[in-house]
């Protein structure tokens, strides 16, 4: 059975899309910790991170990278920090949580409700920097 992921990614539900190539997908969680928090997952369904054959994985570091630097540009923090649990979807992702304290970055604080139009204008923000790169 096809992961919320995977089902994102093959857009039978929709998402706050980020950035997009042949391999990897990076959108807004909707549940987010910050503004700008996004998820980027490969597109090849894969329960554990570290499952991934090695040319997966390090490209999708490599896009990480990319969409990190594109929401630091578009999001005022100080970091961009990187979380792996991968415990709630059984499809590898990376978290990218912009912060300016250490407290931002906790999964126990309660996850901000941002309105539909505000979640469009932060990703709109992003996707900008990211094709701007």
């Amino acid at each position: 059975m096809a992961s919320i992921f995977s089902k994102i990614i093959a857009s039978q539900i929709p998402c706050y899309k980020i950035a997009e190539n042949a391999n990897y997908f990076a959108f807004l969680d909707i549940n987010p910790l910050t503004k700008g928090h996004t998820l980027v997952v490969p597109k090849v369904e894969v329960d554990y991170l570290f499952d991934l054959d090695n040319e997966t994985y390090l490209g999708l570091q490599a896009f990480a990278k990319e969409v990190a630097i594109a929401i630091k540009k578009a999001i005022p923090c100080e970091r961009v920090g990187v979380c792996v649990m991968g415990m709630e979807v059984p499809h590898a992702h990376i978290h990218l949580i912009p912060f300016s304290a250490m407290h931002e970055m906790n999964f126990a604080n309660p996850k901000l409700k941002l309105g539909s139009d505000e979640m469009q204008q932060i990703s709109a923000k992003i996707q900008q920097e990211f094709l701007g790169k």
